[in-house]
């Protein structure tokens, strides 16, 4: 059987439960399988229920090459080899070895764990009885993955202390190294035949970081890509630079402790640890108490930042000689000392030479922390040198690739020239089990009672949708004045992103059944809830990146130079694709009807919003509330 065949009625998938055939799925499989047979570039926009995880696993499978998959999440990561991996194996009685990767910072540290443990200095109870739950599940686990300890939450202040990063990793000096979760992950990942990754695994490894599984990309015959939307943006962080005070703090902290355990008479190298410590606070506070980011250029002349990067400099330096003064006493201290002078590089590159070509040097504060970095504002070049270097086949994948029916946007951030496209729209019913509603009189959003107007424009469609409903935001701040005016207003679950992890707050809302969930970026995609739980999705603006972002003006201010139009070329391109990923969550299964509410007026006032519209699935529009309620009270 091809593999078409292998996705149809008779096929041998169709024995699995809920297993339907679709000719997008087959279109896309056989399409994916001519690639990977041939080599070559292949973009697939695959619309939501198109199955593409087996479109593109069955061929990846049958195809007898060593494939590297990569998804945009550690999540998604774990959903494809977890569970999708194993029907297809079984399905197809494949004996295909397969492998799953992530960063070393997902694996349990065993030496940072006994160094934490000896050391005892922990913040809080919390600290306490996570460290005790996590000294527990290390006696058992087989794979030191900590996404298996679900009573410690993932982002516990704990993990840092007991896990690794490229920064202080010991390597194969380290005298845990036999016990090393990550370097046994790293060997099956070598003896793979088809090995499952995600794009900051990926982007580490392009960028020719120290990851310690450089050698396994050149491996491959294919890479597959998929989220692939998202792969700009990780490219441009991985292709550029970055220095946190998190990572100073981390070095002073790792110092501390190495020079107790392994030179307790060399008191004046704990003294310049700390002193890192207090010029990092120092250079957070001369960035001003608000949280906030931009351009390294606004701030970077100004007397106060001048001094306080100049004393960072001076302390980083004072560190340093220390540290080869010590770094032979201990594989610790000599670890530390190599970071040192990276960081010491790093420094002086970020903070204080001119501007670089095609970069934009940036700063964000957050709490008490800072980082500073240089982006690039293309990563084509880089990112097309890499595929060189790896001919074979390469596939890049997702539901949100094209703006209309081109690819052009997507391929030129990537620098795609040759490559063969398809596109595949999503087999639900749209036209029959789906509405999209704009609410008529609505201001232009940039006027201060939008929100306000929206949500008394919503309420009575959440009240025929009985709840049921997610409202997406474009910022915090409209979630947040939205949580306050419904508070007392709905009769149904009101729940809001942050009240709950994210897992949590899903599972709670498909546990009530009736509720309304307010969320902003992150819940716009890679969000699945099916059924009647969510019947109706709600979005308040069209969703144009932050123009106070210091990246975006940076791009601008460039494409500007060039002679190209900025907001054409890139910002409706990007806004375009965000808004397909939200829309998304509406319809995720065959027999899913809902309503999608867009709010934005400017869809209708402004001869861009068809280009919106166009690349939304074909689903009938109304201005008329009454529709809608028809629509729900039909089911």
């Amino acid at each position: 059987m091809d593999v078409a065949d292998l996705l149809g009625p008779q096929g041998p998938l169709a024995k699995q439960p809920g297993f339907a055939p679709r000719l997008q799925q087959q279109q896309m499989a056989a399409a994916v399988d001519a690639i990977l047979q041939e080599g070559g570039t292949l973009i697939v926009e695959a619309g939501t229920g198109t199955g593409k995880t087996y479109a593109y696993l069955i061929p990846a499978l049958q195809s007898g090459a060593r494939v590297i998959i990569s998804t945009g999440t550690r999540h998604l990561q774990d959903q494809l080899y977890h569970r999708d991996l194993p029907v297809v194996r079984q399905a197809l009685k494949n004996p295909v070895k397969i492998a799953l990767l992530k960063g070393r910072s997902n694996y349990l540290c065993p030496y940072r764990l006994r160094l934490t443990t000896q050391e005892g200095r922990l913040t809080s109870l919390d600290q306490v009885a996570e460290l005790r739950r996590i000294r527990t599940w290390a006696k058992r686990t087989r794979h030191g993955d900590i996404a298996e300890v679900a009573d410690v939450p993932e982002n516990s202040s704990i993990w840092p202390q007991v896990t690794s990063t490229v920064d202080n990793c010991l390597g194969s000096d380290c005298p845990d190294f036999a016990d090393c979760f990550f370097a046994k992950a790293r060997r099956e990942a070598q003896e793979a035949e088809l090995l499952v990754i995600n794009h900051h695994l990926f982007f580490a490894d392009m960028a020719i970081r120290e990851t310690g599984f450089a050698e396994l990309l050149p491996g491959a015959e294919a890479i597959i890509l998929d989220e692939a939307h998202l792969l700009p943006e990780i490219a441009g962080f991985f292709f550029g630079k970055s220095l946190s005070s998190w990572q100073l703090l981390d070095l002073a902290r790792d110092t501390m402790v190495e020079q107790a355990r392994d030179a307790p008479d060399f008191p004046d190298l704990r003294d310049r640890a700390a002193a890192l410590d207090t010029a990092a606070a120092v250079v957070r506070e001369a960035l001003g108490l608000a949280d906030r980011r931009a351009q390294w250029r606004e701030v970077a002349e100004q007397p106060s930042v001048l001094n306080v990067v100049a004393n960072l400099a001076l302390t980083l330096n004072a560190l340093q000689k220390a540290l080869q003064e010590a770094a032979q006493r201990g594989k610790g201290l000599e670890s530390c000392c190599r970071r040192c002078e990276d960081f010491v590089q790093r420094w002086n590159l970020l903070a204080e030479v001119p501007d670089f070509p095609e970069q934009v040097r940036w700063f964000e504060t957050r709490g008490r922390g800072f980082i500073l970095t240089s982006t690039p504002l293309d990563v084509a070049p880089t990112f097309q040198g890499r595929m060189a270097a790896q001919p074979g086949a390469w596939i890049f994948t997702s539901a949100t690739l094209a703006v209309g029916p081109s690819f052009n946007h997507f391929a030129t951030r990537l620098g795609l020239t040759d490559y063969a496209a398809l596109r595949l729209d999503s087999p639900f019913d749209f036209a029959r089990n789906t509405l999209l509603y704009h609410p008529p009189e609505l201001p232009d959003p940039s006027a201060p009672h939008y929100t306000t107007a929206l949500l008394e424009a919503i309420l009575p469609v959440l009240d025929a949708s009985q709840g049921r409903a997610f409202l997406l935001f474009t910022s915090y701040r409209a979630l947040r004045e939205a949580e306050a005016w419904l508070a007392g207003r709905l009769p149904y679950p009101l729940l809001a992103q942050g009240a709950l992890p994210k897992a949590a707050l899903l599972k709670r809302f498909r546990d009530l059944g009736n509720a309304v969930l307010l969320g902003t970026a992150s819940f716009w995609e890679g969000v699945d809830v099916r059924g009647e739980a969510l019947s109706c999705v709600v979005i308040d603006r069209l969703p144009f990146a932050a123009p106070n972002d210091p990246v975006l003006q940076a791009r601008i201010e460039s494409l500007r130079q060039r002679g190209e139009n900025p907001f054409m070329t890139y910002q409706l391109p990007q806004a375009v694709i965000t808004l397909k990923q939200g829309v998304g969550r509406l319809i995720r299964d065959v027999s899913d009807r809902g309503v999608l509410v867009l709010g934005d007026p400017r869809l209708l006032s402004k001869s861009y919003g068809q280009i919106f519209l166009d690349s939304l699935p074909p689903m009938p529009r109304t201005r008329q509330l009454e529709r809608v309620q028809a629509f729900f009270a039909a089911y």
